[in-house]
């Protein structure tokens, strides 16, 4: 199966596909005609799905003797997704994270191409550069999302982040990287049966859609609580 139907076959949306159309025309290619399937605002708590494996290539936050773990499932091209990181993260940082009451746990769920291919990038940035990427991608998602060209724009980005012309181009094409970012998708649906980005897994609970810091802090509380 081609990677650009695998990306679709997950049964995740091209959600990007509006904000990265002219990506795929100027690239020749068509966009994945899907339902739309992003969650909407407001909060759902999805069935306990048990344990919650950490692996060694994730992206974390926070002390891992935390007692509140959250995974994140996100698209850099889900417009949901870009409002959870631009409006309730920060403060989720702040007063969990920063405090040592939770720890995050970053993994990408492509909507469409271009946010696998600008996941791809992500992934050659290390350390703390690689969350501060994340939210460079996010604050000015609209701008490089939208654009003609948006891998050239992400390019740009890069180079602020330290990553050469050369080095751009062997990360946004690096097969094996995007190998391991559609496996740990797979891995996302077939574990925590996630469909639509943002998804979230607290201490094993799947919730699902963009929240408020009112609403996350609620279900941050409450698992702290469990596990307390």
């Amino acid at each position: 199966m081609k990677r650009r139907n695998i990306v679709i076959g997950l049964g995740v949306v091209a959600a990007g596909a509006a904000a990265g159309g002219a990506w795929w025309m100027t690239a020749g290619r068509k966009a994945p005609q899907t339902a739309t399937a992003e969650a909407p605002g407001g909060m759902v708590l999805a069935t306990a799905a048990g344990d919650m494996p950490i692996y060694e290539d994730d992206h974390i936050l926070g002390d891992a003797a935390a007692p509140v773990t959250f995974i994140e499932y996100a698209s850099l091209t889900c417009g949901h997704c870009g409002a959870f990181h631009r409006e309730t993260l920060p403060e989720v940082k702040a007063k969990w994270i920063e405090e040592g009451r939770a720890r995050m746990v970053f993994r990408h769920y492509p909507l469409d191409q271009l946010a696998l291919r600008a996941a791809a990038v992500s992934e050659c940035m290390k350390g703390e550069t690689f969350f501060g990427f994340l939210d460079v991608l996010f604050k000015n998602q609209e701008k490089w999302a939208a654009n003609a060209n948006p891998l050239q724009v992400i390019g740009q980005y890069a180079a602020l982040a330290g990553l050469d012309a050369q080095a751009y181009q062997l990360c946004v094409s690096d097969e094996e990287v995007i190998d391991r970012i559609l496996k740990r998708q797979t891995d996302g649906r077939d574990r925590y049966n996630i469909a639509s980005t943002p998804s979230f897994v607290v201490n094993g609970t799947p919730v699902v859609g963009n929240q408020t810091y009112e609403e996350f802090n609620k279900v941050l509380e409450a698992a702290a609580s469990k596990a307390s």
